[in-house]
């Protein structure tokens, strides 16, 4: 089960954390766990590697550029294009202390890959026009996005539809998933989601979104017993598709017959009713059934 909290879950989660270690613990943790998922995705051949920074004026890009520092201690190339006249004061120092670079404007260099600090979970939906012309300067390169892509609305799940957003090959998420990364359409531009862990388990409530995995599924899902047959498994009704929609009725019989049914049952059209016979000879007539599928192609009204 992958579960997610919202900004007010984690804010107070994480200041609870917080109060128990020492100043600047977290944003390490996530930090690091962030720079580790570049090199990972960087591979073997990370050293001498171009990894530019979005970094914008709150937590997000230190988190970057903190992330940056790391790097660029592992020989990694790393510039930091600042957005705004304020950047996170530590992580500023680290990275340039690390041997890294800051930058106002476009680097003449393309990179290998970006790191989005613009917002974190704090931010309103879109972005400022310079973020917006920042990545459309740097179109086509892999993006990673720090914590959630910038300019998605993160408690809901929307996409802002007038001005832009980040859409990441990559999110690096801190301390628990947020709903954004589980719900469309966000979830779609966070690309694949990974998180860092970084202790806010026993500060969590319960979580505001819960989406299933496949192992839930499983887990789920009736097993036959031994003495089972097919009416203890369900049978299942088929009333679909027409003689001028028969494909409608095959799919229908098709999907039925791939599920955990014991047996299935069709009742429709005397025309599809023969294709039916023809393709899934397995399938029986009229009788007895625990759920039926009504509808699809049945005719024109």
């Amino acid at each position: 089960m992958r579960q997610a909290h919202t900004v007010d879950q984690v804010r107070a989660a994480e200041s609870e954390l917080a109060a128990t270690l020492p100043e600047g613990t977290l944003m390490q943790r996530a930090a690091h766990g962030l720079a580790h998922a570049v090199l990972d995705l960087l591979g073997p051949g990370a050293y001498g590697r171009r990894v530019l920074l979005l970094v914008g004026s709150g937590d997000n890009g230190g988190d970057a550029l903190l992330a940056g520092a790391v790097l660029a201690r592992r020989g990694v190339s790393v510039v930091a294009w600042l957005l705004s006249d304020r950047a996170h004061e530590a992580g500023l120092a680290a990275l340039r202390a690390s041997g890294g670079t800051t930058t106002t404007r476009a680097p003449t260099q393309r990179p290998d890959l970006v790191l989005d600090g613009v917002v974190g979970i704090g931010g309103r939906p879109g972005l400022r026009p310079d973020a917006a012309a920042a990545l459309d300067a740097l179109a086509g390169v892999p993006l990673v996005a720090v914590d959630t892509p910038s300019g998605i609305d993160v408690d809901t799940g929307e996409l802002p539809t007038d001005t832009p957003h980040v859409r990441a090959d990559l999110t690096v998420t801190f301390g628990t998933l947020k709903p954004a990364h589980l719900v469309d359409p966000a979830a779609a531009a966070a690309g694949a989601v990974h998180l860092v862990d970084l202790g806010l388990g026993p500060y969590l409530p319960a979580p505001a979104v819960e989406a299933l995995q496949p192992v839930d599924v499983t887990a789920l899902l009736p097993r036959p017993t031994a003495d089972a047959q097919k009416y203890s498994r369900g049978v299942v009704g088929v009333r679909a598709g027409s003689a001028a929609y028969p494909g409608a009725g095959l799919l229908s019989v098709a999907g039925a017959g791939c599920g955990l049914a014991g047996m299935v049952r069709y009742v429709g059209d005397d025309v599809v009713r023969d294709l039916v016979r023809a393709q899934h000879p397995e399938v029986v007539g009229a009788g007895r059934v625990q759920a039926w599928v009504v509808g699809s192609g049945s005719g024109d009204g």
